[in-house]
């Protein structure tokens, strides 16, 4: 079994000096902006949902219009580069499940464009997202065991 090899002193030195200069993380401040952020991306939705049913879409298919519009204002948002600066400012509050999943696929799909449709864009866009989607799944099917082992 491979070991991992240790930093030279230099690298010891580098990393103490960096840590040093790294500006301090306010945890509270952090909490606060993510479940404010996050709440309102949420609230947003729930009017657009609002707004699709008073356009004439039932209770169940309301949802349908409402996730792609999400999606569609990310996306754009991200090509923009105004998402990408509203995360930094916003922290965590973005990355609520429909609008930070769209930005990271999206994201990368720009990042390799330049690389071609099929090996840049189609071979790297679910790079990021392909790990959500897996442990999606995996939660999803073991919490619908449970639900039908105690319902």
């Amino acid at each position: 079994m491979a070991t991992k090899s240790q930093p030279t002193p230099s690298q010891k030195k580098y990393q103490e000096l960096a840590k040093s200069k790294e500006p301090p993380r306010s945890i509270v401040r952090n909490s606060i902006m993510a479940f404010v952020v996050g709440g309102l991306i949420c609230t947003f939705g729930e009017l657009l949902r609002h707004l699709f049913k008073a356009w004439g879409f039932t209770e169940k298919t309301a949802g349908d219009p409402t996730v792609a519009v999400l999606i569609l204002l990310s996306c754009i948002l991200t090509g923009c580069g105004v998402y990408d600066k509203f995360a930094q400012w916003a922290g965590a509050g973005t990355a609520v499940p429909v609008t930070g999943f769209a930005n990271s696929i999206c994201s990368a799909a720009m990042e390799h464009r330049s690389e071609g449709l099929v090996y840049g864009i189609g071979g790297n866009m679910f790079k990021v997202a392909g790990a959500v989607i897996v442990f999606g799944t995996v939660a999803a099917f073991f919490i619908g065991i449970l639900h039908g082992l105690f319902h």
